[in-house]
């Protein structure tokens, strides 16, 4: 794995290791007042990094466009921008529901762009 799919993949590691130290948090101090933010690390982060990795993986040429960096870093950038505005809005923080919602949008327009490189580089494949 390189490039652009290597970048995904670390990001989602590190979204998987953060969500799981949320998740044994929340289990051992029996507070599960973040549960939204723990599942938004997991689905969002870990689980679309996944297979936005293995998408580039799978298709190099696709990788290999400057578009697919503008989408790593739109990505990386509005997801933490997302689960950490979640996170402190949650704790009681209602200043960082500016954040949040930025971070949302962020991470729609990083979905949507992808959903721009990803649809012609499926169907370009016989």
């Amino acid at each position: 794995m390189q490039g652009v799919a290597r970048n995904f993949f670390t990001l989602a590691i590190i979204y998987a290791l953060c969500g799981m130290a949320l998740g044994i948090h929340m289990a051992i101090s029996q507070d599960h007042g973040q549960m939204p933010t723990h599942a938004h690390i997991m689905v969002a982060g870990w689980l679309m990094s996944t297979v936005f990795a293995f998408f580039y993986h799978l298709f190099p040429a696709a990788a290999g466009r400057t578009l697919a960096t503008v989408h790593f870093w739109l990505t990386a950038v509005s997801g933490v921008a997302l689960v950490v505005g979640l996170y402190l809005l949650l704790a009681g923080n209602e200043a960082m529901e500016a954040v949040t919602g930025i971070g949302s949008m962020g991470f729609y327009a990083a979905m949507f762009l992808f959903a721009f490189i990803a649809l012609p580089a499926v169907y370009s494949r016989a």
